[in-house]
């Protein structure tokens, strides 16, 4: 079977075409100014240069139509016809409680996913507007919706529960949620592979470390707590994000510089983190080249950054009482040799030994932890597409 994976953002759409027989995959592309002038869609097909054209797209039905225009095109395409999409498989951020695992998208999950509008105003309604236009240009396509909450849904009330007025969680659903669960799942599960060993029987820290980043404590295939929580804005330290503060603090400054509704929550989501502690960047590699000239706030961000993560992974070790591995993915785990180098400082009466050497590697699968340290250090890619694919694949081939 061949999978068509879809991830809609409010102006943009990834997508990719994988077979799903050897998971291969087959080619991959990004439509982006969707609803906007200079709209454009970027195609490759694996093996072949990327192709890029300009294209009017005034929303996400013209959007997904140029995406299946080009898995067809007789010279860059994948398909000779929609005929041989066995499913698509759609990238959905928020499902609240309603869904701990992935689902045959029907009407009935298309009203769920509405009703978690509020709890994901920014990313919800694109991923639904995507949902949407491909049903209406395959109707006879089975649709999935792989959510990034659903992996969490394992948390006990404990780790979930907020110490706010029950009735809030009641009437509101307010709790954490934890969100990029594709990740954590698809790396957890290439851990165990590595280790050779049933991940049931597995303590694993998940580092899913990037512009946005989340650790997550995943005991016995079951995720047992996470960082992030009622929205991404919740745990570590980010690119732009605040991660943990005390809550008076979002009172205070909005007194203190007498700020209308919603500029505060903008301060704290897209000028924090990184970027506000250093005034340079969100980027990790800018940061790195204003530490290497000297730049004081720079390396700030990065030792903060770097504290954090440490908080939580030995806060999870506390709550599983041990970890067998921790692994690191995403923009920064993968490929930031200094910052992962600075986490696992002084971690050693924990059992956490890097090894410097095994470490000067970037987007490679591989063990980083020195021969004597009792808790395997992993670096894996991580591919979220794949995990979609993966998924689709197992529920749609029970459809068809």
């Amino acid at each position: 079977m061949k999978v068509l994976v879809i991830n809609c953002g409010s102006s943009s759409l990834k997508y990719q075409v994988l077979d799903m027989q050897n998971e291969s995959l087959m080619c991959k592309g990004l439509v982006e100014r969707i609803g906007m002038d200079g709209s454009v869609i970027n195609h490759t097909k694996i093996g072949m240069d990327k192709v890029v054209k300009e294209v009017p797209m005034k929303d996400h039905k013209d959007a997904i139509a140029q995406v299946l225009d080009a898995v067809q095109n007789p010279e860059y395409g994948v398909v000779k016809s929609m005929d041989e999409i066995g499913a698509v498989g759609h990238r959905v951020v928020h499902a609240g409680e309603k869904y701990a695992e992935s689902v045959l998208i029907t009407d009935d999950v298309i009203k769920a996913l509405e009703e978690c509008v509020e709890l994901a105003p920014l990313h919800n309604p694109p991923n639904l507007m995507g949902i949407a236009a491909c049903r209406e240009l395959m109707p006879d396509t089975p649709m999935v919706g792989v959510f990034d909450t659903a992996y969490h849904q394992t948390m006990p009330p404990e780790s979930y529960i907020y110490a706010i007025p029950y009735e809030y969680y009641e009437k509101y659903g307010i709790r954490r949620y934890g969100f990029h669960g594709t990740s954590h799942k698809f790396v957890a599960q290439r851990a165990a592979a590595m280790l050779n060993t049933n991940i049931n029987d597995l303590k694993i820290i998940t580092c899913h470390l990037g512009n946005g980043a989340s650790v997550t404590a995943i005991k016995h295939g079951r995720v047992v707590d996470t960082s992030m929580g009622f929205t991404p804005l919740e745990g570590l330290v980010m690119g732009t994000r605040c991660g943990d503060i005390d809550p008076a603090i979002v009172t205070y400054i909005r007194e203190k510089e007498n700020l209308p509704q919603g500029v505060a929550n903008e301060i704290l989501n897209k000028k924090s983190g990184v970027l506000g502690i250093s005034g340079v960047s969100s980027d990790f590699r800018d940061l790195e080249d204003a530490l290497s000239e000297g730049n004081e706030r720079a390396a700030l961000a990065l030792r903060v950054f770097a504290h954090k993560v440490r908080f939580y992974i030995g806060a999870y070790i506390a709550e599983m009482n041990g970890v067998d591995a921790i692994v690191f993915t995403a923009g920064v785990g993968e490929n930031d040799v200094y910052m992962r180098d600075i986490i696992c400082t002084n971690l050693g009466n924990l059992g956490i030994k890097l090894d410097p050497i095994k470490n000067k590697v970037r987007g490679k699968e591989t063990e980083i932890s020195t021969e004597d340290s009792k808790v395997k250090l992993l670096l894996i890619p991580t591919n979220e597409e794949l995990m979609i694919a993966r998924d689709t694949y197992n529920i749609a081939r029970k459809v068809k």
